[in-house]
């Protein structure tokens, strides 16, 4: 049986691989969150390692995820996002384990208009963004037997994301103002959690740099539509543009990725979004 390390055990991905590992008992998890395991401390994740049984793939769920609070803790974004990623590298090649790593679409600038490929220049405009980018620097560098997996929009029943804000906004307005001007494509973290295991289960050894995320592109003002139209909720939906609703960091305004390389050389299905919004608002309740 092998032996699979998920980091950031509490957070949103984590827990929908938690969902369906409960239904898979051919792979062993080993479940850690910072307190048990502070992937910032190279020392720490080396004696991790060697004080478990043989670890043969570790998936990083830690991450620091508010972007727009990085913009004024750069220190602490980077060294989780780039130095914890780099520990968590230095360690899987030492003990010969695969590492997967979840990047994601704000490492592109967003002034493309048609979707992006793993071989587009990344440009992030955000520190979030470049904490990533420097994060998939240091692996690639680092370790041979890695999948990088950029995704986008991630949300699901679990955790803080866009549809439970919007759902908990639900309860207290009748109206309320989304921007329109941002475009790209919401990922079910239960899906991306079944890909990353049927790519532990496959055993494939096609490493590198993927994209993955639902099929199709929206803005966040239909995607917030679509949430409450899923939910049966009645709540007016206002159109703004982004500067009407400014934040300390900067978004891309067009990040959706192609797929092609997953679906080809990982042989992956990906789900319409819209689809798969159903599938998490039904998980909700």
């Amino acid at each position: 049986m092998m032996n699979v390390l998920v980091t950031g055990s509490n957070g949103q991905l984590a827990s929908c691989i938690k969902d369906l590992a409960k239904r898979d008992t051919s792979l062993n998890f080993i479940y850690t969150d910072y307190q048990e395991l502070d992937i910032c401390d190279l020392k720490q994740v080396e004696v991790f390692f060697k004080s478990n049984q043989k670890i043969d793939y570790c998936i990083n769920c830690a991450a620091y995820t508010a972007v727009d609070k990085a913009e004024s803790e750069v220190e602490k974004t980077f060294e989780i996002n780039a130095q914890g990623a780099k520990n968590l590298a230095i360690v899987c090649s030492e003990f010969d384990t695969v590492l997967i790593q979840v990047s994601t679409d704000f490492v592109f600038d967003g002034e493309k208009t048609e979707p992006y490929t793993e071989t587009d220049v990344a440009n992030p405009i955000s520190v979030y963004g470049a904490s990533k980018l420097q994060g998939e620097v240091e692996i690639k560098k680092i370790v041979k037997k890695q999948f990088i997996i950029r995704t986008s929009w991630l949300y699901s029943e679990h955790g803080n994301n866009f549809m439970k804000t919007m759902l908990r906004l639900a309860e207290t307005r009748d109206e309320i103002s989304v921007v329109s001007d941002q475009i790209g494509t919401p990922t079910y973290a239960g899906d991306l959690a079944n890909v990353i295991l049927k790519i532990i289960t496959s055993n494939t050894r096609s490493f590198g740099l993927y994209h993955y995320s639902n099929e199709g592109e929206t803005s966040w003002y239909d995607f917030a539509k679509a949430i409450f139209e899923a939910s049966n909720l009645k709540i007016k939906v206002n159109a703004i543009k982004t500067e009407a609703y400014p934040t300390p960091a900067k978004r891309p305004v067009y990040s959706v990725m192609d797929k092609t390389k997953i679906k080809s050389v990982l042989k992956m299905k990906t789900l319409d979004w819209q689809d798969s919004l159903k599938k998490a608002i039904a998980s909700n309740k």
